[in-house]
């Protein structure tokens, strides 16, 4: 046996997150669907599970299978069934103990704000049109103290008992002219809605209904109620994973 490496990207519109779900269609579910048709069954491991929505232009899956797999035969199979949504890149072989999950040591987001009054059809997917003026200097201000390890409860829609400590190594927002705005984020791992939460917050204080300053003392707080819920999925994308 030896274990795989798959680089991909994919646009998250037409599915239900990544992960495999009964009756629905995900990006796991066409790609394990696609590989058993190569391989036999297999089961993948993922850089990042996406939800609902969330688009990848560079995720990172993981799978064991029989030595000597024709990888050039399997990144021409797996385009050709699964193109335009989703796109391979790259097929290799991985180092021993290699898992796409695990062995990432940083994930990295970006999220697209349209800040003007007209929309774009050609952005429509993939950034949030969003009509009020922001102020991307008062935006930053609110996201600087965030940087570094700290709990982010308030940030994140809880999972059972799972630590809501992360280190956040960058989140800045950057204004890219004709009304774009990009929100850059990086960590080790981020947990459930944090990036679209920090991203939520921030519109608040760029519209000016929150104070910058605010931003540390609501993650302090650990008060799930007072981030300003969640910006809208499909401005959201996994952009890089790292491994060591």
């Amino acid at each position: 046996m030896a274990t795989y490496r798959i680089d991909l990207a994919y646009d998250g519109s037409g599915f239900h997150g990544y992960a495999r779900q009964p009756n629905v269609r995900t990006v796991q579910g066409e790609l394990e669907s696609a590989l058993f048709k190569l391989t036999g069954e297999v089961e993948t491991a993922v850089a990042g599970r996406t939800d609902r929505g969330v688009h990848a232009r560079h995720q990172v899956v993981s799978f064991d299978g029989e030595a000597g797999l024709d990888l050039t035969r399997i990144k021409r199979s797996l385009n050709r069934q699964l193109a335009p949504e989703i796109a391979v890149s790259s097929v290799a072989m991985a180092p021993d103990g290699f898992n796409a999950r695990f062995s990432a040591t940083r994930r990295a987001y970006q999220y697209l704000v349209l800040n003007r009054e007209e929309p774009d059809p050609f952005l429509a997917k993939t950034s949030w049109h969003y009509e009020t003026p922001v102020d991307v200097s008062a935006m930053n201000r609110g996201m600087s103290p965030l940087i570094g390890e700290h709990d982010f409860a308030a940030f994140c829609r809880k999972a059972g008992e799972r630590s809501t400590v992360r280190r956040l190594d960058a989140a800045e927002w950057t204004d890219r002219g004709s009304g774009l705005l990009a929100f850059e984020t990086k960590a080790g791992s981020f947990c459930h809605q944090m990036v679209r939460s920090l991203v939520a917050l921030s519109v608040e204080i760029g519209r000016g209904k929150v104070a910058p300053e605010l931003a540390s003392e609501i993650l302090v707080s650990r008060d799930r109620q007072r981030a300003k819920g969640a910006a809208p999925a499909h401005g959201l994308t996994l952009v890089g994973v790292s491994y060591e």
